[in-house]
């Protein structure tokens, strides 16, 4: 099997289990926002995360794929739709466990950070970023078309995530966190 198709070449893709539709879709905007999430968290992982940090980036580049094409399926494809893994809420719960966990080896903020700081935890900082423009590209989806309150969920709770593991991946870095302070340029 060849990875060209030339099916792509005016500008159309298929959905799984659906029509062929603009590369410029919603839907599409919003399944390439989290496969370009996933490729970021990759390449936060090959950085070298230390095997705490590195299970819980694996974990979630698993649930993306498994968004990713959630998100790749139209709802009326509904054989398609039966055949993907399921989302499961209990991925946001751990999420939020893991924040809830780093937080706690953590001071309180007093200023706001700016992205950087060690190489991971700038890798992390980006992925962010990533994650709130895949955000807004599945919501941009959601208001035409409805979206699992499990995806939505997900990636609100996944951003709060990578600022925190940011945060962490500093500190067990012993990386001091870039801040924010206006003043200091008075």
């Amino acid at each position: 099997m060849k990875i060209y198709t030339k099916t792509g070449d005016a500008g159309e893709t298929g959905l799984f289990g659906g029509p062929r539709v603009a590369k410029d879709d919603a839907r599409v905007e919003a399944y390439g926002a989290v496969d370009e999430l996933n490729a970021v968290l990759g390449a936060a992982r090959a950085r070298g995360a230390d095997a705490d940090l590195g299970a819980l980036l694996a974990a979630i580049q698993d649930q993306l794929f498994t968004l990713g094409a959630a998100l790749a399926t139209p709802p009326a494809a509904a054989k398609a739709r039966a055949a993907l893994p399921p989302l499961d809420p209990a991925w946001t719960a751990a999420l939020e466990a893991a924040v809830d966990r780093l937080e706690g080896e953590l001071a309180p903020l007093r200023h706001f950070v700016l992205p950087g700081g060690a190489p991971l935890a700038a890798d992390l900082h980006v992925a962010r970023a990533v994650c709130r423009r895949a955000e807004r590209r599945v919501v941009a989806l959601h208001h035409h078309e409805p979206v699992a309150a499990e995806v939505l969920a997900y990636l609100n709770r996944l951003s709060d995530f990578l600022f925190v593991a940011a945060r962490a991946a500093n500190r067990r870095a012993g990386v001091p966190e870039p801040i924010w302070d206006p003043r200091a340029r008075r």
